[in-house]
């Protein structure tokens, strides 16, 4: 029996204080072929050093390092580095990895199993799930995030994100979906695992697990992190955001880039919802009003649906 090999793809930033107790973990993973892809996006504490030394103990670790990007941009280029060094047809499985958590031995294992069991193993398929969010030692915070009650559709991925990147696995197929049709300003785009989640959803398969098997760790340094907030805390901060003119315009942003980059591949009735989603923007208050309430996008909760209409109908999203 073939073992599955999986490439991690992991972008690191000063992250000497956990380094080593994720890289013990996917190394440690059960039944997998695991390499770990690593760019290190300009640290200045001693990462660079500990990845140097995981190397020289393990052959199954890639590493390079640049400059300072960004969490977003760095994963972008370690996508671009598979594709460039021609990597892409050594590997089964792709996962996305996140420099402070824990990955237990069956992380993987579970997430292959889950992807080999449907009937579309050809098409482009990816893996989330929920996690184990903790604090910065190891006690239990919550399980996040809930599991989605509604379809994880691509009318769902481009309004609202349901992917944990650090929980992600897409097979080859995905993987090449995405590298061959990328986009020409990746500054559009709100993060990768957004962008991973909308173009497989549109294109194959999207498997949410609720079993959770990564320890999330939540510390100060969080490039971004788990939903610690109460309920009304969250949608307090919301609002401010609001207020504060945040985030405003980054949902549509990103659709006009999907949409550029995928036009040709999109079926005629995807097409045409996206289109009236752009267009309908540019209307007026009544016409916003009238569309999103027959709209077929949607985010997963009520709550979080209806402040998604409001925001487009103040043209806001």
């Amino acid at each position: 029996m073939n073992i599955p090999r999986v490439l991690v793809l992991l972008s690191t930033y000063n992250g000497e204080q956990y380094i080593r107790e994720l890289l013990n973990s996917v190394l440690a993973q059960h039944k997998v072929d695991v390499t770990v892809l690593i760019r290190d996006d300009g640290s200045t504490d001693q990462t660079w050093e500990i990845l140097e030394y995981f190397k020289s103990k393990n052959k199954n670790i890639l590493l390079y390092r640049g400059d300072n990007l960004g969490a977003k941009e760095s994963f972008f280029n370690l996508i671009h580095h598979v594709y460039d060094k021609n990597l892409i047809q050594e590997y089964d499985y792709f996962s996305f990895c996140d420099q402070d958590d824990i990955w237990m031995p069956m992380k993987l294992m579970r997430a292959l199993s889950l992807l080999k069991s449907g009937p579309d193993k050809n098409k482009p398929l990816m893996f989330c799930s929920t996690t184990k969010m903790v604090d910065e030692t190891l006690k239990k915070i919550t399980i996040w995030p809930p599991y989605p009650k509604k379809s994880t559709i691509v009318y769902n991925a481009l309004v609202e994100n349901i992917a944990v990147g650090c929980t992600t696995v897409i097979n080859r197929e995905a993987f090449e979906l995405v590298v061959q049709n990328f986009p020409d300003n990746s500054k559009q785009i709100i993060m990768h695992d957004w962008w991973l989640y909308l173009c497989v959803s549109a294109f194959g398969n999207v498997i949410f697990d609720k079993e959770p098997n990564i320890l999330y760790r939540q510390h100060s340094h969080n490039v971004t992190g788990g939903q610690k907030d109460s309920p009304v805390k969250k949608m307090l901060k919301r609002f401010y955001r609001f207020i504060k003119k945040e985030n405003y315009y980054i949902r549509r942003n990103q659709a006009v880039e999907f949409y550029k980059c995928f036009y040709s591949l999109l079926n005629s009735e995807d097409r045409k919802a996206i289109e009236c989603f752009l267009n309908t923007l540019n209307k007026n208050l009544p016409h916003r009003v009238l569309y999103i309430y027959s709209s077929p996008f949607f985010r997963q909760t009520k709550i979080d649906n209806e402040i998604f209409k409001l925001t487009y109908i103040f043209g806001k999203v």
